[in-house]
């Protein structure tokens, strides 16, 4: 799939053949753009050609085709996909007479059968022909229905050829976006495959639910007392019985292939109701009632994972006034850690898992649809609820398709490790940021157990785990503290023979072995090693996931570098492999009390209290950096802030992760004018220490679509002298939804607004 950028509409003479609603909407939606030059169409309604003209759509028209294409620029085929053959051959035999560089495309929606219209006619696919698909109509037909809005925010998808001219490409994309349409590209093999599922489909069922109930003696009453889910559902049925007539015959194979997945799953419920299976109903509901919400999310252009391959993320800016005030008391989202792994081990779990916190971001939900994809009923969530129905360790079911974690750098990698013990065979990818994150430190000790695992170049996502491999313990020493490598290592283990032995160079958080052991598998530690034996199983039982630390670090460093400031973060994890982040700034100086401390579900927690208290400048220690791998963005903001130079090394890992966070937090205090210096594993800045006013200017920065980076330097505004813009920021919810309100609410000046990123 390829999106480009608006190009300015050169054509001089477009001709439309067919002047039904998509060729009268294509016409309005031109002229409502201020097209000059001149329309024409060919319809074989004389009438529909005399009401265009009254419209004002079009200058002229024609029954006959001949008469019009004198000089057209483009020409338009808008015909039914039967009557494309007999078009293209009356066209073929005067196309001399249109201009040198005239372009042709089409609207169909079948792409296939019209492919092979043009190579029946023209010997070939002229490179001047661009076949299209404009993802929008009505029940309604007939010009008098045109509707000038009916292509904006909608899709046209393209499906160019490898010899299709790049200029006539061009062109076309140049007339749907003049409509206001989003052009996408795909393969036609591609295209017919997905209308298949997502219109052609359900146009098909529609048709035979009204067709059979008003078969029915009941009909009358059927449909007198039928509520709107019928309605809405049926809308469809009122579309033009011929169009789809030739629709269904054209794109055959495609349609069937669908129907035959339709009536499967049609039969796995009516088998699910005949043995009353409730889980088994619930299973499938969920995952069509998630899966609803995400296709509504692709509506309106927000970003997750349904369709994902013709997903574009909608670009976010902040906007972040200098200074404010940070006071309040206010409970930041779930611990993102936590919420993953509540959800696999409760997927693998015997029984029922009831988890209250759940952290409704991206990245988390991503993990729990990928685990509906794999056949467990998951009930919410619902303000932080979650139920899950555990299937055991071994009643996981193959995936119909590739497994989609978003962003989630954390799901993939405990995921490669828990899947490489099941019997089927999956793949693992992600959006365009993990992509780019290698998975060679997880995958190599992987197969050092035994699984069978494909990367692409470089050891990056896609991953193709095969399934059905005998694993072995290992004993693992790691080159690199990860908890991600650790968890995964662990995962793998309850489905390896023996023992399964993970030494760590540093420590790194141990929520997998808390929760190990708090769903009943044994798990042992020993200074800086951790193991378990395969084989075991899991009960389920209740979490209370607690507040992120890594979230609550935004307002607590915020909290920190603000005069004035009393913050108080209610019930946040505070697990002593997490705590850096606190350990640190109490070392440089910040009044930090822990209150109401008490454990819940294995996890410790408290309150976190915290007011303004100038900062110093410190050597950061090397046992503490793993401790807060993930706050660092935010730390280098506090010591943009302290009196002195702030030093650190050994975070190497913080180049690996959705940026090079160490790169991309250096040209961020750059732009700031904070003076620094980048060493390979760390970096030194050189603090303002200002107790009053600004302790640096503002300007414009590049996120990279890493939410901490954005988040972090949204906080720096509160000691900025100037403005500070940040864009790409849309990847904030996936680990903290609300943050916008949050920072609101306790006294930053920071809005949200649409940005295309290209702009100065």
């Amino acid at each position: 799939m390829a999106v480009m950028v608006n190009r300015p509409l050169s054509e001089t003479r477009i001709l439309i053949v067919g002047l039904g609603l998509i060729g009268g909407s294509l016409a309005a939606a031109l002229r409502a753009v201020g097209f000059r030059g001149t329309i024409l169409s060919c319809d074989p309604d004389a009438t529909e050609i005399t009401r265009g003209i009254e419209m004002g759509l079009i200058d002229g028209g024609d029954t006959q085709l001949a008469p019009l294409v004198e000089g057209a620029s483009m020409i338009v085929l808008a015909v039914p996909v039967l009557a494309m053959q007999s078009v293209m051959t009356e066209l073929a035999g005067v196309l001399d007479r249109a201009a040198s560089n005239v372009v042709i495309t089409d609207v169909g929606s079948t792409k296939a059968a019209i492919r092979d219209c043009a190579v029946a006619v023209f010997g070939g696919l002229p490179a001047n022909l661009v076949l299209g698909h404009p993802i929008a109509g009505s029940e309604k037909s007939g010009v008098a229905t045109a509707n000038p809005r009916l292509y904006a925010h909608h899709k046209v998808i393209l499906t160019p050829d490898a010899d299709t001219d790049p200029a006539a490409l061009a062109r076309v994309r140049a007339l749907w976006e003049a409509c206001d349409a989003e052009v996408l590209e795909m393969d036609v093999a591609r295209h017919d495959q997905v209308l298949a599922r997502t219109s052609h489909l359900p146009h098909l069922l529609a048709f035979s639910l009204v067709d059979t109930l008003a078969r029915q003696d009941q009909r009358l009453d059927i449909f007198r007392y039928a509520a709107g889910g019928f309605r809405d559902f049926t809308r469809i049925a009122g579309s033009d019985p011929v169009m789809w007539r030739d629709i269904f015959i054209a794109n055959r194979d495609a349609v069937l292939a669908s129907l035959d997945d339709f009536e499967a799953g049609v039969a796995r419920l009516r088998r699910a109701i005949e043995a009353g299976d409730g889980d088994a109903m619930l299973a499938t509901f969920d995952r069509a009632s998630h899966a609803r919400h995400y296709f509504d999310s692709l509506l309106n252009q927000t970003s997750y994972q349904a369709e994902y391959q013709m997903q574009q993320h909608g670009k976010l800016r902040y906007r972040v006034g200098p200074g404010g005030g940070v006071t309040g008391r206010i409970r930041v989202p779930g611990d993102k850690s936590i919420s993953h792994r509540s959800i696999m081990l409760g997927a693998l779990a015997e029984g029922v898992t009831e988890v209250k916190g759940f952290l409704e971001g991206e990245d988390s939900l991503a993990t729990l649809q990928a685990f509906r994809e794999m056949g467990v009923a998951i009930e919410g969530p619902h303000q932080g609820r979650v139920t899950v129905h555990g299937v055991g360790m071994h009643g996981l079911k193959a995936p119909s398709g590739p497994l989609y974690v978003g962003n989630a750098g954390t799901a993939m990698r405990l995921f490669s490790g828990l899947l490489a013990g099941q019997a089927f065979d999956t793949e693992l990818t992600g959006d365009a940021s993990l992509t780019k994150r290698p998975m060679g430190r997880v995958a190599d000790p992987l197969r050092a157990m035994g699984a069978e695992i494909d990367t692409a170049e470089g050891g990056r996502p896609p991953l193709k785990i095969k399934g059905g491999r005998k694993l072995t313990g290992l004993d693992y020493d790691m080159p690199m503290a990860s908890a991600q490598v650790k968890s995964c290592l662990l995962l793998a283990g309850l489905y390896a023979e023996g023992q399964t032995r993970v030494r760590e160079p540093a420590p790194t958080r141990d929520h997998t072995e808390r929760m190990l052991q708090g769903f009943g598998y044994e798990v042992h530690r020993e200074g800086d090693t951790c193991w378990l034996k395969g084989g075991g199983t899991l009960t389920a039982g209740p979490i209370d996931v607690p507040s992120d630390i890594s979230s609550a670090t935004f307002f607590l460093v915020a909290a920190a570098i603000t005069p004035g400031s009393d913050l108080l973060l209610e019930h946040v994890g505070i697990n002593p492999t997490r705590i850096g982040v606190i350990n640190i700034l109490k070392l440089m100086g910040a009044d930090l009390r822990l209150e109401n401390a008490h454990e819940v579900g294995g996890e410790p927690v408290a309150d976190l209290h915290i007011r303004y208290a100038p900062l110093h400048g410190i050597d950061i220690p090397l046992a503490q950096v793993p401790l807060a791998i993930d706050e660092f963005p935010a730390l280098f903001i506090a010591a943009a802030n302290a009196e002195g130079i702030t030093r650190l090394r050994g975070a190497e890992e913080l180049r690996i992760k959705e940026s090079d966070r160490l790169q991309a937090m250096a040209n961020g205090l750059a732009t700031l004018g904070v003076e620094h210096v980048l060493l390979e594993d760390g970096i030194d800045i050189v603090g303002g220490g200002r107790l009053e006013g600004h302790n640096y200017s503002g300007g414009r920065i590049d996120s990279l679509g890493d939410h901490r980076i954005a988040m972090s330097f949204a906080i720096a505004g509160l000691r900025a002298a100037e403005e500070i813009v940040i864009d790409d920021c849309a990847n904030v919810a996936t680990s903290f939804p609300g943050f916008t309100e949050l920072a609101r609410q306790v006294g930053l000046n920071l809005e949200e607004e649409a940005g295309s990123g290209e702009d100065a």
